[in-house]
């Protein structure tokens, strides 16, 4: 924990080693501090509810969340929690040999997979909350998996969707994408229209939503209905 910054860190267990909360923790900080002094400099990239050009002077994590929210037609702070879990996984790939890691970020994950794994989405007072299953194939390898509400947690949404969870092989494009899908879902009869919305973008892995009773699922993973 960093400030506002949660991170749970799953590794397996062959690649652990205790060095890796150290500069897991080390890492998250360090962003932080650097993206905070940013903002001095330019307030409005923290403000913005719009996609934002940040100035040439701009950190490149910056850079990178202002790239993808414009994508996603979104303000640059919309992907800052999917960039908090993508940077501190590729800092530890990069210091430690490493089989399997998920990095969740306040429902924003990043992920290398080599074996399947079944991601349950959780959607709230859903009647349909946990009770799906989004299946990763086996080395899937890197990935972003990131999921907006407008009715759970303390993230902005201007919609009332129960859970847009998106992937993209870029968490910080998924946390966008999702955020940026999760506004326009403001009721079920809103579902179908998006899913067709989301389907002009081929940066889009799969994307699933869930508002009351109703879901809509596009792109390559199975879906696997638990019990």
């Amino acid at each position: 924990k960093y400030k506002e910054t949660d991170l749970w860190i799953g590794i397996n267990t062959a690649s652990f080693k205790e060095e890796m909360k150290t500069l897991a923790a080390a890492k998250t900080e360090e962003l932080r501090k650097k993206l905070d002094n940013y903002i001095e400099t330019e307030p409005f990239f923290k403000k913005s509810l719009k996609p934002f050009s940040p100035s040439e002077s701009a950190p490149a994590e910056a850079k990178a969340m202002a790239a993808a929210t414009e994508i996603a037609g979104v303000g640059p702070m919309a992907a800052v929690a999917g960039l908090f879990a993508r940077e501190v996984g590729e800092a530890i790939l990069q210091n430690f040999s490493v089989v399997e890691l998920v990095i969740e970020n306040g429902g924003d994950i990043f992920a290398v997979i080599k074996d399947e794994l079944v991601l349950s989405v959780f959607a709230g007072e859903s009647p349909l909350s946990e009770r799906i299953g989004l299946v990763l194939p086996a080395e899937t390898g890197k990935i972003g998996i990131c999921t907006s509400s407008g009715n759970i947690g303390p993230s902005m949404s201007f919609g009332k969707a129960d859970a847009v969870m998106v992937i993209c092989k870029d968490a910080v494009l998924a946390d966008a994408f999702a955020t940026g899908f999760g506004n326009k879902v403001k009721s079920p009869n809103d579902v179908e229209k998006i899913i067709n919305q989301s389907e002009k973008f081929s940066e889009i892995l799969s994307m699933l939503i869930v508002c009351e009773d109703k879901v809509g699922i596009r792109g390559d993973f199975e879906i696997r209905f638990l019990k």
